[in-house]
């Protein structure tokens, strides 16, 4: 099959779209999926930067989210047959088990139907930030109705999701943006305050907002000195939740005095620990964002799409900052 495989750690120019083997079914429960797209998230230029999680194991694919159709079962297989359209998060973080690519093989248990009205791409592009968002607003921070969240990124793939989720959750929420064109996103996103960043000072907005008290809840996407900047816009007894690691510089007074709690969201911990049971918590949350789209309650922006060989200018769109929405890779 083809395949994008990262040949060693570096800048995009170490992928390489070349001929790998073809996965073979390893047991009885699981199935053989023909790729049709492969998102595209931080996660995949970080490793491919840093080198992957199983340098071992060869070749290198990366791409944790998939979608595509069945093309053959296991003997024990009972969830799916031959034609079904699926999608998943699984894989990508080394070895030959990633999505830039024509075919992957995934336990059943793993794997989730497709919802209708979202294309193969939009699909693809969704997992990772829908567990994401969802574990960072609804498990880390346990966030509730009448609730104030603040949201950085909110035009960006996992910050396009949070919104949506808080505000199904009946939040009301503010979000930073870069520009006027990202404001209008996430205003028809449902976002009740925008706040251009780069002209106006967030924290400054955002107790303004909330008349001087801070937001219940606020959720880091972007890290860096960001993290630390946001403190003084939390509540006192507030939640900040990160997705990045706070660098070892941070200065953690503000948090101290305020009585913050901090939460750590990495949603990949399941693969990281090869833990079944919290897989399938995961596909438990995906199922339930799968009947949230199918009502048209919760929406996947897809801003851009490149074909599986050009994963290396994908790469290079994504590191540049200024997307909107998600990245796909078209199989």
């Amino acid at each position: 099959m083809k395949a994008v495989v990262m040949t060693k750690p570096g800048g995009p120019e170490v992928l390489k779209y070349q001929d790998v083997p073809d996965p073979k079914l390893e047991t009885d429960t699981q199935i053989l999926v023909r790729l049709r797209a492969a998102g595209v998230n931080p996660i995949d230029t970080k490793l491919r930067q840093r080198g992957t999680l199983l340098p071992n194991q060869k070749p290198n694919i990366l791409g944790c989210d998939g979608a595509g159709v069945v093309e053959a079962v296991g003997s024990g297989v009972s969830r799916f047959q031959v034609g079904d359209e699926v999608y998943f998060c699984q894989g990508g973080l080394g070895g030959p088990r990633g999505n830039y690519a024509e075919y992957i093989v995934l336990e059943e248990q793993l794997v989730v139907k497709k919802p209708a009205s979202l294309s193969f791409a939009e699909a693809a592009a969704a997992p990772l930030v829908l567990l994401t968002a969802w574990e960072a607003l609804y498990d880390r921070a346990r966030l509730e109705a009448g609730q104030r969240v603040l949201i950085h990124g909110g035009a960006g793939g996992v910050g396009h999701v949070a919104i949506q989720l808080a505000k199904l959750k009946g939040a009301e929420v503010c979000t930073t943006v870069s520009s006027e064109e990202k404001a209008s996103f996430v205003r028809n996103l449902g976002a009740d305050f925008a706040i251009l960043y780069k002209e106006k000072n967030f924290v400054e907005e955002v107790l303004d907002w909330t008349h001087g008290e801070g937001v219940d809840i606020a959720f880091d996407t972007l890290g860096g000195k960001l993290f630390e900047e946001t403190f003084p816009a939390v509540r006192i007894y507030g939640d900040i939740v990160t997705i990045l690691e706070p660098g070892a510089d941070t200065s953690w007074k503000v948090a101290r005095n305020r009585n913050l709690r901090i939460s750590l969201e990495l949603m990949l911990t399941p693969m990281l620990s090869d833990n079944m049971d919290l897989k399938l918590d995961q596909v438990t949350v995906l199922r339930g964002c799968d009947r949230l789209i199918e009502k048209g309650q919760l929406k996947i922006h897809l801003g851009k799409t490149f074909p599986l060989k050009e994963a290396a200018a994908a790469h290079t769109l994504l590191e540049g900052g200024s997307m909107t929405g998600k990245i796909a890779l078209l199989i």
